[in-house]
């Protein structure tokens, strides 16, 4: 069964960039739509990103991000990234990574679609 992990986390001032890893172990992610999801504190989780199974043809952001955040697959190392940019402080949450077995040229931003989710990893976005 597929198992994700999420790193690249930590403390970055505003202005800053962090690159986050989602790992997968267990089955091959390629197969597998990919979103990226953050909860701040007191907040809901909220969707923020996701690519598409395959060839990752379809990417989609929240507004909040457009512009700022990219992600990005790599099936052959079994990785899925955001490379975010221009960090506000607004950007602190725990960040999640989730895998759905959607069909191959679409992905969302909805929590309920993902059945495997990563741990988590904080980012702090903080001067």
């Amino acid at each position: 069964q597929l198992h994700l992990v999420e790193s690249g986390g930590g403390l970055v001032q505003p202005g800053g960039s962090l690159r986050l890893s989602c790992a997968a172990s267990g089955s091959a992610l390629g197969v597998y739509a990919i979103g990226w999801f953050r909860q701040a504190p007191g907040k809901e989780r909220e969707g923020i990103s996701c690519i598409s199974s395959r060839g990752g043809t379809t990417t989609n952001y929240a507004d909040s991000v457009k512009g700022r955040f990219t992600i990005s697959r790599d099936n052959a190392k079994n990785t899925v990234y955001l490379q975010m940019n221009s960090l506000k402080p607004e950007d602190t949450a725990v960040y999640y990574c989730a895998a759905d077995l959607s069909t191959e040229s679409i992905c969302v931003m909805f929590p309920f679609v993902y059945n495997n989710w990563g741990q988590g990893t904080q980012v702090t976005v903080s001067s």
